[in-house]
């Protein structure tokens, strides 16, 4: 049910508050059916009856066809005969398999109306009888008159009980005719909802190809089945068995099968039989002009102007306007822009191309080439497309590649990338032509996020024994970088060393490939990492380069600001910002962003926050979109670190739609729910979403100050009470430490060091604390000054010095006030409270109440109810306001927390635990939220019910 969670969730809350009458509208393909089954199949649980009717595109329809269809089936739910009404008894000759259950037949009257009303009178009888029940009658554009007039009179005056359901296209229905045949107005006292279905966003598509290929699914292939099925979901169902089926076919017998692989598979896919006889259909009823426009549309492929689709189809335009006026309304063409007309998806167009005649095709093909050609601007791409149609190769391959530069050009990275590798799969290019191409699929990889090819089609183009030995080099650093940036694969750094030999001729780019492995750490030890910059230096000093200084420079400036070298700010701040040459600004743009990464990472928040907007703005003004991504996942994480928590999911979900192939995005994206499910008690969640950010992640943390996924796992462990599997977690990745200080001030330290102590392995903690404040000694770093305060305290804690606890807590507290980190600063008051509640009880209290204020105001329900819990053991605790509000049909604040926790999928002991208070209480609250919302924990748990407004969380029939 990708993308369908909000419309789920409303039918869903309105089906559990019967009477009501739901219309659910939308396209063939576009999901009503599979709605309503998921709505109604917990209904069905709960022992609620659901009867299901369709109407069918008869020559001579049944009348009340669907409503004798649905209760045919309910025989396991009539009570006994004698309970029935006299007048149920109609039905018997129209419900055979019912007869030996319903009262004898009536007499049967001579005057048709009388009998008709019988039937009507028995029909809507038996439906009060099954009642409660929900009545569901499908494909109503479809239904008789009979049926419709039945179902009006049902909805003007619902039998109490009976929700009705009503799916239909409203394209298919007769023309100017309501759903039910004459006006629906809800009756007074009548629940209910109109539900529209469209096609899927390109998001929940990706997501959708995401759930089924896992690590194959490229953002180019998900945006190949978004672009074919224009986001009808029954063609994106089709499209992934089928390519699932084929692929796992072809890499039975080829193990190098890739990316580029399954998109041919994809595009070489059959149009789905159910679309392809809906198509044949409508194309059925056109006049012939009409059939000559929608063929011309076919050949084109694209959305085209008038003018040109009238041109093509070889029409005057006064036949062509009344011929697109006919399309259109059959629903085959669509104003797919401002004066632009095309097909609503590509196997809509594949449908009507393949039915044309060979000879009329290539005329068509042969035509509309011409008339491209003639325009000021011959859109390339679309002219070499037809080229290859008429089966002109070598023609083609000098079109497509200028196609592909065009393309390029225009920011469309995409078709650039898929025009490069149809070149490079053809067996007769030239050498000189492949180098040329594979340079270009390289040099696009250096920044674009939306590489679709991936790792493993860069290591077909380096193993191609066709390539020149210098471009091979360039596509290997490129392989190493794309690695690196994009996928997080150590693997990338032995490719950057096997670079920087092929590249020996080529300077510029071998320091570039030096100076990425100086920035190796940990992958590269640190004393090969100097070794390479040195020797980077040296190259640069015997070959002078523009390109290669602003490397090295670029990189020297990372690595002062990992030291902590605090010259390192004035000589950032004096790097060029207008830099011409397209390499170097990129070199700059590099040092932008790790030099503001690193100044996150050692808590100078303000300054890391003006070097990556910067970074941000003028990378996406010059076309660096990988340095742009990995800026904004650092400025999102000071979202995290500063407060700014609402929306703060969505804004990576954006991110993340634009860059699906970005592991940093991913893994990023994962820590941050992590660490937001923690605050709120979602124990269940954060745990799934940390193991998920481990999976993509090494030993070190992520970019920007993320606590790593195993802090994370260990963090949780706490917050449950099981310290023991804390540190299980936690010390494995403490021997030998990681690199310091990244991984202490994103607290890793603070969270090893709580798990050690509560665990019993103080002796450990101490051991720890000691060696990583020597290796850190003299670092300008206020995020590790706060954490070695907390660590220390929490020792001299342990050791039962509470005011030498308190002094260093309490300057933590200061130090993540002065960095505006507002969460680390609340952690840090209640630790100090902690350490004063012995001797000054009302000092405690006053720095517990401000910890509580501030985890209320960022939405962190488990934090807020431990401080509440704690103010209520020092006997300080008051209610916020004087008396009891009541809420009525509302959630009240403690079940809105309780309802959150159990979309989470909570137990009441877990909703316990996180809230501080005792299971029986949970027990009363979890009772009062699903009576308030209707729904079961089931259907709260799979739906979206949360996310609707709040007017709509209510119990009443508005």
């Amino acid at each position: 049910m990708v993308g369908r969670e909000r419309e789920l969730s409303l039918l869903a809350s309105v089906l559990s508050r019967p009477t009501a009458v739901v219309f659910v509208e939308g396209e063939a393909g576009v999901g009503k059916t599979r709605l309503v089954q998921e709505a109604t199949r917990a209904l069905c649980d709960r022992g609620l009856r659901v009867l299901v009717g369709r109407c069918h595109p008869l020559r001579e329809p049944i009348p009340f066809g669907p409503v004798l269809e649905a209760l045919s089936a309910a025989a396991e739910w009539l009570p006994d005969v004698a309970r029935l009404s006299p007048q149920t008894g109609a039905l018997a000759p129209l419900l055979p398999g019912l007869a030996d259950r319903l009262p004898p037949e009536p007499h049967t009257s001579a005057d048709p109306r009388v009998a008709r009303l019988q039937i009507l009178g028995g029909l809507r009888n038996l439906l009060e009888a099954l009642c409660p029940a929900v009545l569901v009658v499908e494909d109503m554009h479809w239904a008789d008159e009979t049926t419709r007039e039945l179902l009006l009179w049902l909805t003007r005056d619902p039998p109490p009980g009976l929700t009705l359901v009503f799916t239909y296209r409203s394209e298919d229905l007769p023309r100017a005719t309501p759903v039910l045949g004459a006006p629906y107005r809800r009756p007074p006292g009548t629940n209910g909802a109109e539900i529209r279905l469209d096609v899927l966003t390109e998001r929940d598509v990706c997501e959708l190809v995401g759930a089924v290929l896992g690590a194959r699914a490229t953002s180019r292939l998900a945006r190949s089945v978004h672009e074919r099925s224009a986001g009808l979901p029954l063609v994106v169902e089709e499209d992934l068995l089928s390519l699932t089926g084929r692929v796992a076919e072809r890499r039975t017998q080829d193990e190098e099968a890739d990316a580029h692989d399954e998109l041919a598979l994809l595009e070489s896919a059959e149009v789905p039989r159910a679309l392809q006889e809906a198509v044949h259909m409508r194309m059925a009823r056109l006049s012939e002009p009409a059939i000559a426009l929608v063929q011309a549309a076919a050949v084109l492929s694209v959305p085209s102007d008038f003018r040109t689709l009238a041109e093509v189809a070889v029409m005057d335009l006064d036949q062509a306007t009344a011929a697109l006026a006919e399309t259109v309304r059959s629903a085959l063409l669509r104003e797919a822009g401002p004066a632009l007309y095309g097909f609503r998806h590509a196997l809509a167009q594949q449908a009507v191309y393949r039915d044309i005649i060979g000879p009329v095709r290539d005329g068509l093909h042969r035509r509309a080439r011409r008339i491209l050609e003639a325009q000021p601007t011959p859109p390339l791409v679309q002219i070499a497309h037809h080229t290859r149609a008429l089966g002109d190769v070598r023609r083609w391959l000098r079109e497509a590649e200028a196609a592909a530069g065009q393309a390029l050009t225009l920011g469309d990275d995409g078709v650039a990338i898929a025009l490069n590798h149809d070149i490079l799969r053809q067996s007769d290019v030239s050498p000189d032509v492949r180098s040329r191409v594979a340079l270009n699929l390289a040099r696009i990889a250096d920044y674009s996020v939306d590489y679709a090819a991936g790792a493993t089609a860069l290591q077909r183009i380096v193993a191609d024994p066709e390539l020149e030995p210098e471009a091979r080099g360039e596509v290997r650093l490129a392989l190493g970088l794309f690695l690196i940036d994009q996928r997080s694969d150590e693997q990338g750094y032995a490719e950057l060393e096997r670079a920087v030999d092929e590249l020996r001729n080529r300077p510029d780019l071998s320091v570039r490939a030096m100076t990425s492995l100086a920035r190796g750490e940990p992958h590269v030890p640190r004393t090969t990492a100097m070794a390479w910059m040195r020797r980077a230096e040296r190259a640069v000093f015997e070959v002078p380069s523009a390109l290669a200084k602003s490397a090295v420079h670029a990189t020297s400036l990372d690595l002062m600001a990992l030291d902590g070298n605090p010259e390192v700010w004035d000589l950032v701040d004096q790097l060029p910002r207008d830099v011409e040459d397209r390499e170097v600004m990129g070199h700059h743009l590099r040092a932008l962003k790790n030099v503001g990464v690193a100044a996150v990472e050692r808590g100078f928040d303000g300054r890391g926050t003006r070097l990556l907007e910067e970074c941000r703005v003028l990378s996406s003004r010059s076309g660096f979109r990988t340095t742009e991504c990995n800026s904004r996942i650092a400025l999102l994480t000071l979202d995290w670190l500063g407060g700014r928590w609402d929306g703060l999911e969505e804004r990576f979900r954006v991110l993340g739609a634009e860059a699906p192939d970005m592991v940093p995005v991913t893994r990023a994206a994962a820590g941050i729910r992590g660490n937001l499910a923690t605050a709120r008690g979602q124990w269940a969640r954060a745990l799934q979403e940390f193991r998920r950010a481990a999976s993509l992640e090494g030993r070190c943390t992520g970019a920007g100050g993320v606590v790593s996924a195993v802090s994370g796992i260990a963090q949780v462990h706490l917050a449950q009470g099981d310290a023991e599997a804390a540190w299980a977690v936690v010390a494995p990745v403490l021997d030998p430490p990681p690199t310091a200080p990244r991984a202490w001030a994103n607290g890793l330290l603070l969270v090893a060091v709580r798990a050690a102590l509560e665990s019993g392995h103080r002796e450990a903690a101490e051991r720890l604390v000691d060696a990583v404040e020597e290796d850190t000694r003299g670092t300008d770093s206020p995020a590790v000054a706060a954490v070695f305060a907390l660590t220390r305290g929490m020792i001299l804690r342990q050791d039962g010095d509470l005011e030498g606890a308190a002094l260093r807590f309490g300057r933590a507290r200061s130090v993540y006030e002065d960095m505006t980190r507002p969460y680390a600063a609340a952690n840090a008051a209640e630790l100090l409270a902690e350490a004063m509640s012995t001797r000054d009880r009302e000092a405690a209290g006053g720095e517990l109440a401000q910890a509580a204020d501030t985890y209320a105001a960022l939405g962190a329900t488990a934090d807020t109810a431990r401080c509440e819990g704690k103010l209520r053991d020092l006997g300080l605790w008051r209610p916020s306001s004087p008396g009891r509000r009541g809420y009525g049909l509302d959630l009240s604040p403690r079940e809105k927390q309780v309802a959150h926790l159990l979309a989470d999928g909570a137990a009441n002991q877990d909703i316990a635990r996180a809230l501080v208070l005792s299971v029986r209480t949970v027990e009363h609250h979890v009772a009062r939220t699903l009576k308030k919302l209707g729904v079961t924990r089931e259907v709260l748990r799979r739906t979206d019910v949360l996310a609707r407004p709040d007017h709509l969380l209510r119990s009443d029939n508005g």
